[in-house]
């Protein structure tokens, strides 16, 4: 193969059999359960990367259920995002994610720096309860419930959600292993399809694991929970920081 022809191709790796096609990325019946809870600040303040800053230290733990998604296919999702602001802008920072497919941790990482891993999430209803559950190998660290559909929510309140950005620390090294990429990704969501969402009492539970961290944000009070269904368009990124240009940055 010539230099040209290898650019041409290289939009993923591997060369000859890339594990994700090139995007868009549309999802079709995405469906949520997001609990929001409060939780020690000093531990927030050792993970949020500046120029990111929070306001109050809540967490939004989610579960998300992907049964038709472009090249990604068809998988579960779970893990932490923060809600956070740059400047005077307000979002999400994506602290941990685990799921249970290959082409979307892959793509994730690559193209816009998820932070997934793998692992075994689950969304479901049982009976009269939404629940979600997320086992790194054997152990169950994550178990989060809320009664099912109990009250709709406002379209307004759902879409201005959805409408955050979301931030993410893309991190790709070096062969010698030194950061050769450090960034401070941004990225949208849209063309958002709503097809409902609703409220109700909810519980979360996280349990310490040395590879799965979830429970170094403890579960001081729960203080609202969404579930949603929607479908939208997983936007491409910007990258709104360099941290190895920046160095002077404390």
């Amino acid at each position: 193969m010539t230099r040209d022809e290898i650019r041409a191709r290289a939009f993923a790796m591997p060369l000859t059999s890339p594990s994700y096609p090139m995007g868009p990325y549309r999802f079709v019946n995405r469906e949520y359960l997001i609990i929001t809870y409060r939780t020690d600040p000093d531990a927030l303040r050792r993970v949020v990367p500046k120029p990111l800053q929070f306001d109050e230290p809540l967490v939004k733990y989610e579960f998300i259920r992907m049964p038709d998604s472009t090249g990604f296919g068809d998988y579960t999702e779970s893990g932490q995002v923060i809600p956070v602001r740059l400047g005077d802008q307000h979002g999400g920072y994506v602290h941990a994610m685990f799921l249970d497919d290959d082409p979307p941790i892959a793509g994730g990482r690559e193209l816009w720096g998820f932070p997934k891993k793998l692992a075994q999430p689950s969304l479901r209803v049982e009976r009269d309860t939404l629940l979600g559950t997320l086992d790194y190998g054997p152990v169950r660290v994550a178990t989060g419930s809320m009664g099912y559909k109990h009250r709709a929510l406002p379209e307004a309140t759902l879409r201005a959600a959805l409408a955050e950005p979301g931030f993410l620390l893309k991190i790709i090294p070096h062969v010698d292993g030194t950061p050769r990429i450090c960034e401070l990704v941004r990225y949208r969501l849209s063309d958002i399809q709503l097809k409902g969402g609703w409220t109700g009492p909810a519980a979360l539970e996280l349990a310490p694991h040395a590879l799965a961290p979830v429970a170094d944000l403890p579960v001081r009070e729960v203080v609202a929970a969404t579930h949603l269904i929607a479908d939208l368009t997983l936007d491409l990124g910007e990258v709104v920081h360099d941290y190895i240009a920046a160095r002077d940055m404390p």
